[in-house]
């Protein structure tokens, strides 16, 4: 938590970009896992609650009436018999007080409040959750089906504006979350063997986020089919000469980490292996080269999928010309996905809001017609303060090779033959944390988690073999 000036001037800049009107914003309700009493834990609060009134309480309202110039938040004060379960929990009073607001209701007055404000623009952000979609129905009588088209586009803007820059508080936030990230990823490199379920690796991974930090800032994605995007860890027993890909990341003080490595199973590259990953080892740093503030995302995008190209067709698996190849999307059966995305509250920060409104602007809309392309989360001008990750892979789809083959999409710039023998390959994807910084970009955290295959071999010799 921040101190109470934080959260004073912070709503203070929302009033002067909204300019007018109530703005809305719901704090997070428990949320059960199946029965009321037994609920996924620790609750999680809405991030942009969190950042305009930062307190972690269930249950809780938000309001800030621009034109009468007063905040409320809206709540109940628990009972005896919660504090008997729960322990003391401040009043809402006193948590109001904490991050500077004056004003308190108990939350059946906010229908009141709603009724009052009728021919008044009530702003909201797209709700992500049922009991807030009812919520709002009883209190505006929009069905939920209609919430997120009527949802406050300028409130959207304006959020997105003011937490897109993280401040040198909040980056030191993100700094101590990627330190976290080093310990789990660490771990698992320490714990790769055959033998050794990914469920284990992954589970002790998910323990290292749980001791240190509030826990896991999405879930840990832990496999030998790093050709699948969310590759959820199995039971599977980890294989001599397979790849395993660990994508596990943490939140600490409200902020979030997301690092991904890819590890040789017996301690070393075979030489098939290392040809891959050199390739996108060279596209991960060549993001550092090239990101800075007032260049496009997109462009940093579509540079890397040209040197990954460029590199494919050296080992014969692409052919053609390089931005003949990219602009067909002929890269997309090795990247389908984006090159990274925002970070900060949520690992994919704000997406929520609208990745359209987060990740671009006018100058850069995605192309959502083309595979690939249509899954870019960032393609904006970047800022000093903006925090995006650094993530370029390359996979081999089984599903998509027969696919593209089959119809012969791109075929003058793919090598399908030998495509064909790269089926039992999996994938490979290296993912940091980056921080555009005045002249050009940083790494977040103290230490690098090992990636360059020498460095990652001799951890791995060094305390496994």
């Amino acid at each position: 938590m921040f101190n109470k000036e934080t959260y004073i001037d912070r709503r203070k800049e929302l009033k002067q970009l909204v300019g007018e009107g109530i703005i809305v914003l719901f704090g997070n309700n428990e949320s059960p896992a199946n029965y009321p009493a037994n609920a996924y834990a620790p609750m999680r609060q809405d991030s942009t609650f969190l950042y305009y009134f930062g307190q972690h309480r269930d249950g809780l309202v938000g309001v800030i009436d621009i034109d009468n110039d007063t905040e409320i938040i809206f709540g109940d004060d628990i009972d005896v018999e919660d504090i008997v379960w729960m322990g003391f929990t401040p009043s809402v009073a006193d948590l109001a007080s904490e991050v500077g607001v004056s004003n308190t209701a108990p939350m059946a007055e906010l229908k009141t409040l709603c009724n009052k404000a009728k021919g008044r623009t009530i702003h909201f952000l797209p709700p992500y959750r049922f009991d807030t979609k009812i919520q709002i129905m009883d209190l505006l009588g929009i069905h939920p089906a209609q919430q997120k088209e009527a949802a406050s586009l300028k409130l959207i803007k304006a959020v997105v504006k003011m937490r897109a820059t993280k401040s040198a508080e909040e980056i030191a936030y993100i700094d101590a979350a990627c330190d976290v990230g080093y310990v789990m990823h660490t771990t698992a490199q320490l714990l790769i063997r055959p033998d050794v379920t990914e469920r284990f690796v992954a589970g002790q991974v998910d323990g290292i986020a749980r001791s240190l930090a509030q826990g896991n800032s999405f879930a840990t994605i832990f496999s030998q089919h790093g050709e699948i995007m969310h590759g959820n860890p199995s039971d599977a027993k980890l294989e001599a000469g397979r790849l395993a890909l660990c994508d596990a990341g943490c939140e600490l003080n409200d902020y979030c980490s997301d690092h991904t490595r890819t590890m040789p199973v017996s301690g070393k590259f075979t030489q098939r292996q290392l040809d891959i990953y050199s390739i996108v080892e060279a596209c991960h740093d060549y993001v550092l080269e090239v990101a800075k503030p007032g260049v496009k995302y997109a462009d940093v995008h579509f540079a890397v999928c040209r040197l990954m190209t460029e590199r494919l067709k050296e080992l014969g698996l692409m052919k053609g010309d390089v931005d003949e190849a990219v602009a067909a999307g002929a890269h997309a059966m090795f990247l389908p996905h984006g090159l990274g995305h925002m970070m900060g509250m949520d690992v994919h920060d704000m997406e929520g809001l609208g990745q359209i409104y987060v990740g671009f602007d006018e100058e850069t809309r995605p192309n959502l017609e083309q595979f690939g392309t249509n899954c870019l989360r960032m393609g904006r001008k970047l800022e000093e303060g903006f925090v995006v990750t650094d993530e370029p892979g390359i996979y081999f789809i089984p599903a998509l090779i027969d696919e593209w083959k089959a119809s012969g999409h791109c075929k003058e710039f793919l090598n399908f033959d030998k495509l064909e023998t790269y089926k039992d390959f999996g994938g490979i994807r290296i993912e940091d944390d980056i921080l555009i910084t005045k002249d050009g970009c940083r790494f977040l955290g103290q230490k690098r988690i090992p990636y360059h295959p020498k460095d990652l071999e001799a951890f791995m010799e060094k305390n496994n073999y």
